[in-house]
């Protein structure tokens, strides 16, 4: 809680007259004397009262830039008081003047680790409190200037976090872009599929951290595909034998590419990229994992993968509809395809539909169009 010690643009007096003064002490006449003697150096916001079970409501309706409180009073003393107001304050810096007509040490070392900052002792000497009630409040001010300029680093240094993680996102998104165009797809499905594996994510009942690093590190899957040769990559027919061993290498590439590096993105997408082909029933490749050998996050880029691409329309093929493409996946549910997966797949279908909408290819084939009627 940060005291409000505001200073009028139009204002020709010092900063400190601005303060919002609090007096507490039960002897109406010490708070009287005090007020008219500040209010008479040209403190205008000096409020006092005598019980000291009302410190904590005004404290929290409108923090105060100094305190004056005294040590022996009835219901609650001041050392109460000072407790109180430190564990309300957080770390916050709350200016303490303790007034008191005790002198001993121990109750001075008491008022210290209690948090008092200063102390005034009765009978006032009115020079003494008014100087003291400045440099106090001057101390406030400069702590106050330098918390501001804390905060205003802070907050530089997280705009230039952000700038840089969202520098690191887009150069993973341009590479998986890379890889996709390479092999005659577009950006587009990339970042469909890459919507959808986030869906599923949160659908399954993964954390928002979990699904955001899917979403960003799914791009990758097929980074692999870059150290394929282009004659069999590009190759317009069926892969003889040969050329489909050096295709599936692709994912043991990409794992290559992205592994080794202590960051939590490119390792879930060193994951992806190395076990998106496994299968649920062990017939995969490159390590023919089953089951829940497999990442969970390859499990759900799988199936956002493979129903993107049934839906899409490529050269060599034109697009399956949805509905078509719905049961194709189902037909692969605990073969190929996790069931807890594919459950949650179907459950966000209409939000997945939704993203396959949004971002369509720009010349999208009629025979490429979804039935809307599984959107009811």
């Amino acid at each position: 809680m940060s005291a409000q010690l505001e200073v009028p643009v139009h204002a020709a007096m010092p900063a400190y007259l601005h303060a919002r003064v609090l007096v507490v002490d039960d002897q109406p006449p010490n708070t009287l004397l005090l007020r008219k003697l500040l209010e008479a150096e040209g403190y205008h916001q000096v409020v006092t009262v005598n019980d000291p079970t009302e410190v904590m409501p005004l404290q929290r309706q409108a923090p105060f830039d100094v305190i004056l409180l005294d040590i022996r009073m009835p219901k609650l003393d001041g050392f109460g008081v000072m407790r109180l107001l430190q564990e309300d304050a957080g770390d916050d810096y709350v200016p303490i003047i303790v007034l008191t007509a005790q002198t001993d040490e121990e109750t001075r070392l008491r008022a210290l680790a209690e948090g008092a900052k200063d102390f005034v002792t009765k009978p006032f000497n009115r020079a003494e409190v008014l100087n003291r009630i400045r440099n106090m409040l001057e101390v406030r001010l400069l702590h106050r200037r330098v918390r501001e300029q804390n905060e205003l680093l802070e907050q530089r240094v997280q705009e230039r976090t952000l700038e840089l993680q969202e520098t690191r996102l887009e150069i993973v998104r341009r590479l998986g872009k890379a890889a996709e165009f390479r092999d005659n797809e577009t950006g587009f499905h990339i970042i469909r599929m890459s919507k959808f594996a986030e869906l599923i994510a949160r659908a399954m009942g993964l954390n928002d951290s979990v699904a955001e690093l899917i979403l960003h590190a799914s791009p990758m899957h097929d980074i692999g595909k870059l150290g394929i040769p282009d004659g069999i990559l590009l190759k317009p027919g069926r892969l003889d034998p040969w050329e489909w061993e050096v295709m599936k290498t692709h994912t043991e590439i990409g794992a290559q590419i992205l592994d080794g590096h202590h960051s939590r993105l490119l390792q879930m997408a060193a994951r992806i990229a190395h076990a998106h082909h496994e299968r649920w029933d062990g017939t995969g490749y490159p390590r023919g994992l089953r089951e829940k050998e497999i990442p969970l996050e390859a499990r759900i880029v799988a199936v956002a993968d493979v129903f993107d691409a049934l839906t899409a329309r490529r050269p060599y093929k034109k697009a399956w509809t949805v509905e078509a493409s719905t049961e194709e996946i189902r037909c692969l549910t605990a073969r190929q395809f996790d069931p807890a997966v594919v459950k949650a797949f179907c459950s966000v279908l209409p939000q997945i539909l939704d993203v396959k909408a949004r971002y369509a290819e720009p010349d999208r084939d009629p025979d490429a169009e979804f039935d809307t009627a599984l959107l009811a």
